[in-house]
């Protein structure tokens, strides 16, 4: 029998969002700013909050995992690893993706949290993909995830308009039809610390009354300079996937990028030729949710997705990180 090259396709997904929206009225309410304001600079009409004060990152990714569950009628022990991509965990010094695994009776996982801002789920299904390239796995879960208004200043209009709450989980199974990750061209610049961080609550800088008290345990972004380097670097990244596979925007049946802004997106799209018809958005229903984005809007536009699409997946992240996947769709919705 001839060797039939193993890739990683995404068989399923899974989403979820809280049900409470926070709209640009709302916030008007917070801070000096306007709807009018805030759509035209970031195409963000409303966001979701997570507000049950029990609950954290890891119920946002079990309600998404448990979509998968039900869809595949698979039951949790046939899960053998569990990659929780997030930059908002639980608690410190604890695994999310473990106290995941266990809440939803996957005793035969394995599991970690995958630190890597926005681009978190795309460096994550990376690594799944090679670990079922390996042959070693045959069903992982690959979950981005963030609970980011947890970490948002309402006092500052620059910053609380952007993000929001909720995720999306994919399973990644073995493919013999050429179908799944194909390729990702990802990078990283430490350079871009100083533009996006949270100022006290690390081993740097860890909490004390006057860091609770200086407010520095809420995002900061230095917005301008971001926007640069990220419209950059995702054209960038995005173009040679497509040179690297000898694929042309016409080739291309989705981009689907990182929801930080729409001006952002824009431009990407133009550096890229690819029309705005094929790009994909939600970021005016949900907001910025960081690792999320790209997961939930797959699980958003699944109905529209068909089997052996060539889709680019492209993000930009605090760090800095960058990347871009080309993702061979494997299914067609039923």
């Amino acid at each position: 029998m001839p060797y039939q090259k193993l890739t990683a396709a995404i068989t399923a997904i899974g989403g979820y969002v809280p049900d409470c929206r926070l709209t640009n009225q709302d916030l008007e309410a917070l801070v000096d700013t306007s709807d009018e304001w805030i759509v035209q600079r970031t195409g963000m009409k409303e966001r979701r909050v997570l507000r049950d004060p029990e609950k954290a990152t890891s119920d946002l990714a079990i309600e998404a995992i448990n979509q998968i569950l039900h869809k595949k009628n698979l039951d949790p022990k046939e899960i053998e690893c569990i990659i929780c991509c997030t930059m908002t965990p639980d608690m410190q010094l604890t695994v999310t993706a473990a106290y995941i695994a266990w809440k939803l009776g996957a005793d035969n996982a394995w599991g970690y949290d995958f630190t890597a801002a926005c681009c978190g789920f795309l460096y994550g299904l990376d690594t799944a993909a090679s670990y079922i390239e390996s042959g070693r796995y045959k069903k992982i879960i690959v979950v981005g995830v963030d609970n980011m208004t947890a970490f948002v200043d309402y006092r500052d209009r620059n910053t609380c308009i952007l993000f929001g709450d909720g995720g999306a989980a994919v399973l990644v199974e073995p493919n013999t039809e050429g179908l799944g990750v194909i390729d990702s061209k990802f990078g990283s610049n430490g350079y871009g610390r100083q533009l996006m961080h949270q100022k006290a609550g690390g081993s740097l800088k860890p909490a004390t009354h006057e860091t609770v008290e200086a407010r520095e345990h809420f995002a900061y972004m230095d917005g301008k300079a971001v926007f640069k380097y990220a419209v950059h670097c995702m054209s960038e990244s995005a173009s040679i996937i497509m040179q690297r596979n000898g694929l042309t925007p016409q080739d291309i049946a989705w981009m689907v990028p990182h929801q930080a802004n729409l001006r952002i997106i824009e431009a990407v799209a133009r550096e890229t030729n690819v029309p705005m018809e094929k790009v994909m958005l939600n970021l005016e229903k949900y907001g910025n949710t960081i690792a999320g984005t790209i997961p939930l809007c797959l699980w958003d536009w699944e109905p529209q997705l068909k089997k052996g699409d060539n889709i680019i997946l492209v993000s930009f992240g605090g760090g800095f990180t960058w990347g871009a996947t080309l993702l061979k769709w494997a299914y067609d919705t039923e």
